[in-house]
């Protein structure tokens, strides 16, 4: 059975991990018995979304996307990691035909319904510059993307930072770490969440349930776990999903 949205109020909550062919989660969140190829299916018979973020390195093929689709559910939501191109090597300037070709490899999943959001996640020694930024999301606007940026230097979380974003109706992403915690800051008719820590306690994962929930009464929520060798991350976002049926 595929795992299917969770409706709460008004939006949709969407959880998962950024990332899914782990053959090291097995037994703990895979089935032994579940092969390599099957990864994505058995996924999305326990998390209802995921970051891609084989996007940063590389544009998927339409034969690639179509695969990720068909293994998946309608109710299944992708989200896509923006090119580093985009975010690292031009850093968000002059980068119109690089994202022009971007939205074009995605194009499939918007086309079937089935888009969450793409994260541009910029390098933590990239400061603020809003004048670089506003010209970004201006060119940006005509790709009817839904767009969410995670900032790693603390000059971009600015109320003139929070401003442009919502004037372009781009969300903040609340990303948490063991390091660095961003504001919980409103910016769009959707919310963005990736969460980093290295632990979350069952009290943790309540309060982070009961956040998502509050959140989805203004709109579709999208929540991330970290991705990584052991199954921890996957494990808690199942858990998070799971609590929300109950």
């Amino acid at each position: 059975m595929k795992q299917t949205a969770q409706h709460q109020q008004n939006g949709l909550i969407c959880v998962g991990c950024s990332g899914w062919a782990y053959t090291s989660w097995k037994p703990d969140f895979y089935p032994e018995k579940v092969s390599a190829k099957k990864l994505l299916e058995y996924y999305a018979t326990r998390l209802n979304s995921v970051e891609v973020n084989y996007t940063f390195r590389s544009l998927p093929t339409e034969t690639t996307i179509q695969s990720w689709l068909a293994q998946t559910g309608e109710a299944f939501r992708f989200s896509f990691k923006a090119p580093q191109r985009v975010t690292h090597i031009l850093r968000l300037k002059n980068c119109a035909a690089a994202l022009d070709d971007f939205a074009r490899s995605i194009q499939p999943v918007a086309a079937a319904g089935r888009m969450g959001l793409v994260l541009f996640q910029l390098p933590p020694n990239m400061k603020a510059d809003t004048a670089r930024l506003e010209a970004f999301l201006d060119d940006a606007a005509s790709l009817g993307l839904r767009m969410a940026f995670e900032f790693r230097h603390e000059s971009w979380f600015d109320d003139a930072v929070y401003h442009l974003l919502e004037k372009h109706h781009t969300a903040l992403c609340v990303a948490e770490s063991d390091e660095l915690q961003t504001p919980d800051i409103v910016t769009a008719p959707f919310a963005c969440y990736r969460l980093r820590k290295s632990d979350y306690s069952e009290s943790d994962l309540t309060a982070v349930r009961k956040l998502l929930v509050k959140r989805a009464g203004s709109g579709d929520v999208f929540a991330y776990f970290k991705h990584e060798d052991a199954p921890t991350g996957a494990l808690h976002a199942a858990a998070v999903l799971e609590g929300l049926s109950r």
